[in-house]
């Protein structure tokens, strides 16, 4: 039976219609995957299009610095999130009021535009939507022409493809321009209340919201001039205000907060602190990554760094007439190892100190501030304790014979004293005394950098002969703070706290910083300091007069102080306690008043640390003469110690007044002690006019068993090799010279067991050799006690 003609047709319509929704649902899935395709393509994100200026705050988040990008803007990229909610939806109220709906251009907006500006001929109008404005900014454009216009929106057709709403509107509020060469809301925000944009009140965030849309009129004339924008920027705010109450009844009552009077920070007084410090952090920053990121906070205090910046500048200005001109200074709290105040220079701006320089990087000579880690060491490697007598007199290592700084010598002095005092003898002979590590090995460990071969420096590397830079001298202060463990100081907050690494004992630690505690302050005359709060310090002055320095630490921080001029020109006022030391002494207290409640922190007793008696004069144990006792730091199995010698009894013949030779029986005697004090430290008491009592002998009596110490050979120098000129032969001689026990009245000589000659105590012999060889010189006291060593000779032309 044949089919009836209309279902025949009903059957054809609806293939059609079904065909024709096929081929709309296929376009719809289509644009659809076009679109997805689109937001998903790679493509770099907004943020990356402009470069950004770098925010850096303190670690209270008080600004420091904003820089500009490398295209000389201001320009810091905030997150949406980030900003205020009354700035964005002032924007779009006062931009765009339908941004969230229509596909990146607005055609009423933008025929309306054209009739005012090409029909009516009124003031130009774009009609430009936020999605429009970016775009001009993005690619540059010119928009004043229908062609112009037409690039505008093409391109913001193209943005809205391959970005979100929140993305167009993120980038657009932190491009947007806001006068001279301020663009975004993250930097206008900060340049002009000093606010994150998150932060903004009300009042500020309609001010921020209404200038991009005319800058230059609004807000160029009063950049520099505060007062001159309130009219016509505040003109502005208010008719927004108006229309955000219709939107906002609730924040009608902040009515008075639009009558006060509009100011805005100029950008000439933009905060630059810590200039050095700030420098430092991006640098650093730039080598680690090759960039920055928008927002970096250091461990800087700003409180802290307007202290050190007012005594540093006080002081300069008080001092300008002893020709000092150039100072710097670093804080670090030992807690955290954190940087809290860094001058690099007494002005950043001064071209003439070179005041862009950062004197805490320079290596420069640190004098004596090295010589509490020599003493450091001796303890840790069983060569000294704190009462230990050393010989401060005219003494030669191998070729090298170092002088005290005031070019006396003060003989018998405590390791204490020697430190507190500075003197150099006693120092460098501690450091050649030292074995595993050598001071020059300790350095290295210590992170010391650009340091020559340890030859190059030779023992002068006790007395500054190389060179550290201020940071490097604060860590190595903060690790005595620390008792013994060297942690990497942090100027950037992000950074982690580094792991310790020991490098001294704590009970050596703990000794040092006893002995700078004991060291009074240049302005107190009772030697000692009253304060509640010790302060542990060091002064030193470098070879020159380039160099005067002061470090130490008080309550939790190590301050470092530095005078001198960056081209190392000399001066004879840089002197360490002369020049650093008061400088650093008012800062400690500025410190002090900055922060009355700053106290030392809690620090535990070493546990294997010793109190032990010992003789004040020989700094040994007593022994049962010793008229004067005292107390020292002593670490078991490490620290020297045995009886003193230097107090011996003598028995005196009553009738003759002279020792008498035993045996005693039958004879009138009574006992005096004397002082036997080696003969190169009773020269010393002679040439400082307090002789010793010169203990008696009596050469009757048959010598044998007597105390007292061996003679020591001080030249020739052990290790040396000695040269004779040929043409000069027969006429060069070599000094033979030992030091004694103060019961020796002669030494005797011998070269190869032969008799050479005689010798009063630490005076010269000379020899002169017949050819050249190597020899044994031994010295023999009239006690029978000895001591020799190897000598080298050679002919040269």
């Amino acid at each position: 039976m044949n089919t009836p003609s209309f279902i025949l047709r009903s059957r054809h319509a609806a293939l059609r219609w079904i065909v024709r929704w096929q081929n709309w649902l296929v376009a719809v899935a289509l644009l659809a995957a076009l679109l997805v395709g689109c937001r998903w393509w790679p493509h770099r994100p907004l943020s990356a299009w402009l470069p950004s200026s770098t925010a850096v705050y303190d670690a209270h988040g008080r600004l420091l610095r904003l820089t500009l990008a490398s295209d000389q803007r201001y320009r810091l990229w905030v997150p949406l999130r980030d900003v205020s909610p009354a700035l964005v939806d002032g924007v779009l109220l006062h931009e765009d009021r339908w941004y969230r709906w229509h596909p990146g251009f607005n055609p009423y907006g933008l025929m309306r535009g054209a009739w005012v500006t090409y029909v009516n001929h009124g003031n130009r109008q774009g009609g430009s939507t936020v999605t429009m404005q970016l775009a001009r900014l993005l690619w540059r454009l010119n928009t004043r022409t229908p062609v112009g216009k037409l690039q505008q929106v093409v391109r913001a057709i193209q943005l809205e493809l391959f970005y979100s709403k929140d993305q167009i509107l993120e980038a657009y509020l932190n491009y947007a321009p806001y006068g001279r060469n301020v663009e975004g809301v993250g930097a206008a925000s900060l340049a002009y209340f000093d606010k994150p944009a998150g932060a903004l009140s009300l009042p500020e965030a309609l001010t921020l919201a209404v200038i991009p849309q005319d800058p230059t009129r609004r807000l160029q004339a009063g950049v520099d001039a505060p007062d001159l924008i309130s009219t016509r920027l505040s003109s502005s705010r208010n008719r927004l205000y108006a229309r955000w109450k219709v939107l906002h009844p609730r924040d009608a009552g902040l009515q008075p907060l639009f009558s006060l009077p509009l100011r805005l920070r100029p950008l000439s007084q933009l905060p630059f602190e810590a200039p050095h410090a700030v420098d430092q952090v991006l640098a650093a920053r730039r080598l680690m990554s090759g960039d920055i990121d928008s927002r970096v906070t250091t461990t800087l205090d700003l409180d802290l760094q307007h202290v050190l910046e007012r005594q540093v500048d006080r002081y300069v200005e008080r001092n300008s007439g002893r020709g000092i001109r150039n100072v710097a200074a670093v804080l670090v709290d030992t807690r955290d190892m954190d940087v809290k105040a860094l001058v690099g220079s007494a002005d950043y701006r001064n071209a003439d100190i070179q005041g862009q320089v950062n004197g805490t990087l320079a290596k420069r000579s640190p004098g004596s501030t090295l010589k509490p880690f020599i003493y450091a060491l001796g303890f840790d490697q069983g060569v000294l304790h704190p009462q230990t007598v050393l010989r401060d007199v005219p003494t030669a290592f191998g070729p090298y014979a170092p002088e005290n700084f005031d070019g006396h010598f003060l003989g018998p002095v405590t390791a204490t004293e020697a430190l507190i005092r500075s003197r150099n003898i006693p120092a460098v002979w501690v450091a050649s005394q030292l074995q595993q590590p050598s001071f020059y090995q300790f350095l290295r460990d210590a992170g010391i950098s650009r340091m020559a071969s340890e030859k190059h420096y030779g023992l002068a590397l006790v007395l500054g002969g190389g060179e550290v830079s201020m940071q490097e001298l604060a860590g190595l202060y903060a690790m005595l703070a620390n008792r013994g463990e060297l942690k990497p100081l942090r100027l950037l907050d992000a950074e982690p706290h580094g792991e310790g690494t020991r490098l001294l004992s704590e009970e050596a630690s703990f000794m040092v910083m006893d002995m700078l505690r004991q060291n009074p302050r240049p302005d107190e005359t009772t030697g000692a300091q009253p304060d509640r709060l010790p302060v542990y310090w060091k002064t030193g002055t470098s070879w020159g007069f380039r160099d005067a320095w002061t470090a130490g630490s008080v309550g939790p921080y190590v301050l470092v102080v530095w005078v001198g001029n960056f081209d190392g020109s000399s001066n004879p006022a840089f002197v360490g306690v002369e020049a650093a030391a008061p400088l650093f002494f008012q800062m400690v207290d500025a410190l002090r008043a900055a922060q009355p409640q700053m106290a030392e922190p809690v620090r535990h007793m070493p546990a294997h640390l010793k109190r032990v008696e010992i003789c004040l004069a020989s700094g040994e144990l007593p022994n049962q003469w010793c008229p004067q006792r005292g107390m020292t730091w002593f670490i078991p199995g490490k620290s020297p110690i045995r009886v003193s010698q230097v107090h011996r009894p003598v028995v005196i013949d009553d009738d003759t007044g002279k020792p008498a030779c035993p045996p005693y029986q039958g004879k009138r005697t009574h006992v005096e002690v004397y002082e036997f004090w080696p003969s190169e430290l009773q020269r010393v008491f002679v040439q400082a006019g307090i002789p010793r009592r010169t203990p008696p002998r009596n050469d009757a009596c048959a010598l044998g068993g007597a105390d007292g110490e061996p003679p020591s050979i001080s030249s020739p120098l052990r290790g040396s090799i000695y040269a004779m000129r040929l043409k000069s032969s027969g006429q060069d001689r070599i000094a033979f010279t030992a030091n004694a026990d103060a019961s020796v009245r002669t030494m005797y000589w011998f070269v190869n067991d032969a008799y050479v000659g005689r010798s009063a105590p630490g005076e010269s012999l000379f020899w002169q050799p017949s050819t050249a060889g190597n020899y044994e010189v031994r010295v023999v006291d009239d006690r029978g006690r000895s001591d020799s060593r190897p000598l080298g000779v050679n002919v040269v032309d």
